[in-house]
Formats: C-alpha cells, structure tokens, sequence
C-alpha cells in the first residue's frame, strides 16, 4: 500500500482547483495521498482500487463529508500515481474565480535559462525515425514530444501562473494541483477524456491542429484549411476508432458525430469529436473506465502498445504527468478526468513545459516542430513569455 497521511509543507499548504463548465472544485489540504500505479484501477478487486476505497472510508471517519480524490496519473500508467483527497473542498462557480484571476493575474520573473529536450535537430530526427518505422510496421501514428524547461531568476508563483492561465484561457479544464516532490501541476487542457455522472458518460477527443493567426482572415483560412485537411482528418479518425473499440462494449447507447468539428483555444485550432454515451451499468467507477481509455491515440498513437514501445525508444525523457488525465472522481464513481496537456510543473526556479504532434506517414519534420512550438504558447503566455524570450 502506498497511501500516505498529509504532512505539514509547502507543497501541501495553499488552494488547489479543477475548474470546468461542468463541475468546478476548489480544495485545500492533503488528507491522503496515493502513490500506487493506476494500471489496478482496471481491476475493482485490486491493490489500487481497494486503497483508494480504504482512503475514502478513512476520510469519512475524519468527519470530510462527500470526500473526492483529485490530481493526476501519469502517461505511463505503471508509474506512481498523484493522486490525494483533499482535506477541504467545495464545489463552486468558475466565473467567480475567472474574475479574480483577471484581476490578479501576472508574475514576471526574468529568464536565465532554457532548454528543449530534444533540441531542434533532435525532435525532427525523431519525427523522421518515426515516419520511417511506419514503412515497417502496425504503427500507423505515433504521438512525440519534448519538454522546454526555463529557469527564473527568482521563484515562481504557481498561483500566479494559475490567475494568468484562467485570464488567458477562461475555457477549457484548469487545474493546480500539488505534486509529491513539492512543485505544482498548473495548465489548461482543452481536452476532456472522460466526463460521467449516473450512467451519462462524456468524451471530446482533440486530433488534428493547426496554430491560431493574429488577422482575422488568416486565422479563418487556417481553420477552414485545418478542416478540410485529409492528413488531420486521417489522425482524428484513429483517436475515433479507438474510443469506439474501447467504450462500446459498456455502453447501451454510444452517439458519435459523422466528422469532427472546430474547437478553437487561444492558441490553436483542432478538429474535435463530442462523443455521448449511456453505459449499460451506471454503477461503473469513471476510473475504471478512464485508465481503459487512456492513453487515447491523441496523445500516444495507434496501435497503442506499438506505439508506446516506439516513444519509449525514440523520447529521451520520462513523461511522468505530462500527457496523462487529471481532474477528480466521488466515491459513488462520477467525475471528471482531461488529459494533461497544455501545462507546466512549477518547482521553486524552475519549470517545465510540455507538448506534442501526432506523426502520421504524410507528416513532416519541420510541420511538427513548428506544432510543438505554438502549443507551447498556452503556457508561455501564461509566464509572460514569447518562444522567443523562452529560448534566449
């Protein structure tokens, strides 16, 4: 068992949040935490699932009324889950706190270093690996990525990082959450892997990008090219396929569209799919059904056992939370779970920043890292950076 109880520190003190249009939850405190893989949560008689069911009867006996357990499990679900029931939470309006931030929102800090792993050279040697092995085998896309890591000259507030998210980015899933080594897991994803409540099961798969232009009319070209492209079109439909194959088998009525649509952030434009279902067992834990789900194509690629050994060969780096779910479930099995992109470890000086493409055969070396680097811009402009500036 790898549940711990809360101790007193920095990491632990303050205010965390899952922020919806659905459901927004504020939280304060560590009860509990669960570092245990989430690889048993596909098992309702396993190690994980009987600890998280344990740590939830402890916190009631603690007098927390209706607990949750929020945070984050990461890419690889065999690695340590973080994951923890709050001491306090509520839920709340999100407006409320998306005015706050506006009002808050800032932190400057000057940048002292940076670096991307891998560099340039190395990501599009890696986009060029990739398209290579399709020639030679099942895969048929692979999602790569890096992570940009700045150093301030001071530390940085994930609070303040948080106000600037919520004002920069007022939709989408915003969370801040605690992580075990004292840092702060802070971002905005636009994409919800799985939302359930009673029997009513939600998903908005994002495959497919294209970045957001300044002009008006250069930024509508671009959305009206992103969706009439065959390539984007080819990815959203693995991420389509595979959920289908996967929620299917649960559900009684499962309603997803004939093609995808636009779904606009700040910085980017996708091709996205709302997908609704009624599952044949409402009793059906969201976390169960979150990690069979995860990783979808979009972050991680088809086939998802192929694909997963290719990235650990070619990514010099261990994702740890970056492109896995985060959000929050009740001990009655609702909840909400994004996946975690679009956002930033704060530790202290430093931070790091994530993204990633979806290679297919028609990709390029070139058109992926210049992906790569308008995704990042969620999160820059959020430091109050430019790639630019990042990279100096």
């Amino acid at each position: 068992m790898h549940t711990q109880s809360a101790t007193t520190g920095s990491a632990e003190d303050g205010e965390f949040y899952f922020m919806s249009s659905h459901r927004s939850l504020k939280a304060g405190g560590v009860h509990a935490r669960i570092h245990t893989p989430a690889r048993g949560a596909l098992d309702l008689d396993s190690a994980f699932s009987r600890e998280v069911a344990e740590a939830f009867a402890r916190a009631r006996a603690d007098g927390i009324a209706s607990p949750v357990l929020m945070g984050a499990i990461p890419f690889d679900i065999d690695q340590p889950s973080e994951l923890f029931i709050p001491a306090r939470h509520a839920f709340f309006d999100r407006q409320e706190r998306l005015q706050a931030a506006a009002q808050r929102a800032g932190d400057g800090g000057k940048v002292v270093g940076s670096r991307s792993i891998p560099d340039e050279q190395g990501f599009k040697a890696a986009v060029s690996q990739a398209i290579e092995q399709f020639s030679h085998g099942e895969i048929r896309k692979a999602v790569l990525s890096r992570v940009l890591e700045v150093d301030f000259d001071r530390p940085v507030s994930a609070d303040r990082v948080f106000d600037a998210v919520c004002a920069q980015n007022p939709n989408g899933y915003q969370f801040q959450l605690p992580l075990a080594d004292g840092g702060r897991l802070v971002g905005v994803s636009p994409e919800l892997l799985l939302q359930k409540e009673g029997a009513r099961v939600r998903t908005f798969p994002l495959a497919g990008s294209a970045k957001r232009q300044n002009d008006p009319s250069a930024d509508a070209a671009a959305s009206a090219k992103l969706l009439d492209s065959s390539k984007d079109h080819y990815e959203h439909s693995l991420v389509i396929d595979d959920i289908q194959s996967v929620l299917g088998p649960y559900c009684a009525e499962l309603s997803i569209p004939s093609a995808p649509s636009l779904l606009g952030t700040r910085a980017m434009w996708h091709l996205g799919s709302q997908i609704d279902g009624v599952l044949s067992d409402a009793s059906l834990p969201i976390l169960q059904l979150a990690c069979r789900l995860h990783p979808t194509p979009a972050i991680c690629g088809f086939p998802t056992l192929a694909s997963r050994q290719l990235i650990r060969e070619i990514e010099p780096f261990e994702r740890g939370v970056f492109s896995g779910i985060v959000g929050w479930c009740d001990e009655h099995g609702n909840g909400e779970w994004a996946v975690t992109i679009r956002c930033a470890t704060v530790a202290d000086t430093r931070v790091r920043l994530f993204a990633g493409a979806g290679i297919v055969a028609a990709s390029t070396p070139e058109s992926e890292w210049a992906e790569t680097q308008a995704k990042l811009g969620t999160m820059l402009g959020a430091f109050g950076l430019s790639g630019q500036e990042a990279a100096a």
